[in-house]
């Protein structure tokens, strides 16, 4: 079943049970308080008319002349409906109190009075023996009372139900955004670093076969889980922390020497399934602005996992061209990373990027407790 036909099944659902508690609820009252088939006869005519009157507004006016910006043409359809439903209740009345006539003989019924055009009023309310007061217009006002309330509640559950398919459209929205920024960033890890990468096997193919083997093993595992394997939305904690390590190690290969690395990866830890590629920007941004030919530079790498927390730790140097520039704007997936960490943990994350004259540092802490 579609998403949106389980949402409309659910809804459909809720509105029975609701309704179901509605109409079970007096029959239980009747039995308990012992009021007799009179009341159950009055309370379902009304009901049935308020019900009527929900639904012809709820899924006829709401949606076609509200929503339409049809305003005008909505509050007059609302006024025609509430009249139309009040004849059809008033006529109700009269059957009902001329039913309840012929058929009750206890004296504790007193006949309703009759109106100068003829129709029955209501019966008016005894408080005690010897005591009764008459309320005048009491159907209508009672009719009026209720009739709006349900023309209120239909239109504001309406509004409530519009507003969470809107919500849910602009999540959608942006998914599909995030998704397509998620491609574009798969074919954006460096197409030069593959290039090079691929330069320096060969290179390396002919001084160290061995080597040589290991590294184009390394970079088809990493080309096969950034084409395949983080298709599905998630992915397994040990596959990304695969993913970094082979990122490291072909990087390691293709840079000099010259500079201080230092990579630290939990040997033990539950295998969690989060979203692919969260940390490989950051990596691929610290050994972009954090290897320098010319100066020392150093780059940190460090990840803890521990109670369903993820703490992501990059801390590099920067290069005299790097300090001068903003590295939110640079590399391919800070901003991405921070708008998918937005959608993905609204509440349960907190990232951090702290610059320097000369480092960087990315502080990421993920909590992922459901």
């Amino acid at each position: 079943m579609r998403k949106g036909a389980k949402e409309k099944a659910i809804r459909i659902i809720l509105h029975i049970l609701v309704w179901a508690v509605i109409m079970g609820l007096p029959i239980y009252s009747a039995r308990r308080f012992q009021m007799g088939s009179n009341f159950l006869v009055v309370y379902y005519t009304i009901t049935a008319i308020s019900a009527l009157i929900f639904y012809t507004n709820y899924l006829f006016l709401v949606p076609v002349l509200f929503f339409q910006k049809k305003r005008y043409r909505y509050y007059i359809a609302v006024l025609a409906l509430l009249f139309f439903f009040y004849f059809i209740s008033d006529f109700a009345n009269e059957q009902i109190s001329s039913y309840i006539s012929k058929n009750d003989n206890s004296e504790q019924f007193i006949r309703p009075p009759v109106d100068k055009q003829g129709r029955i009023q209501p019966p008016p309310l005894r408080l005690r023996p010897g005591i009764i007061i008459a309320v005048p217009n009491a159907h209508f006002i009672g009719y009026m009372s209720s009739s709006l309330f349900m023309v209120f509640l239909s239109l504001g559950l309406s509004l409530l139900e519009r507003q969470s398919k809107i919500e849910k459209m602009q999540e959608e929205m942006e998914k599909a955004k995030l998704n397509a920024e998620l491609a574009l960033l798969k074919s954006q890890i460096s197409p030069h670093f593959f290039f090079n990468t691929l330069n320096n096997i060969y290179s390396l193919s002919t001084i160290n076969p061995e080597d040589s083997r290991t590294a184009i093993l390394k970079l088809s595992k990493m080309m096969r889980y950034l084409l395949y394997d983080s298709e599905e939305g998630d992915t397994k904690l040990s596959n990304e922390i695969e993913l970094m390590t082979n990122y490291i190690e072909l990087m390691k290969l293709r840079l000099d020497d010259n500079y201080d690395l230092r990579v630290k990866f939990p040997d033990e830890y539950e295998d969690f399934r989060i979203p692919p590629l969260l940390f490989i920007p950051f990596i691929e941004n610290a050994f972009k602005h954090g290897v320098s030919f010319r100066e020392d530079s150093f780059i940190d790498i460090f990840m803890a996992i521990s109670d369903s927390i993820i703490i992501f730790r990059s801390f590099n140097s920067l290069s005299g061209s790097a300090a001068e520039t903003g590295l939110e704007s640079s590399g391919i997936g800070l901003n991405n990373v921070r708008k998918r960490l937005d959608l993905l943990f609204p509440g349960k994350h907190d990232l951090q990027l702290n610059k320097t004259e000369s480092t960087f540092e990315v502080l990421l802490k993920i909590d992922l407790t459901l």
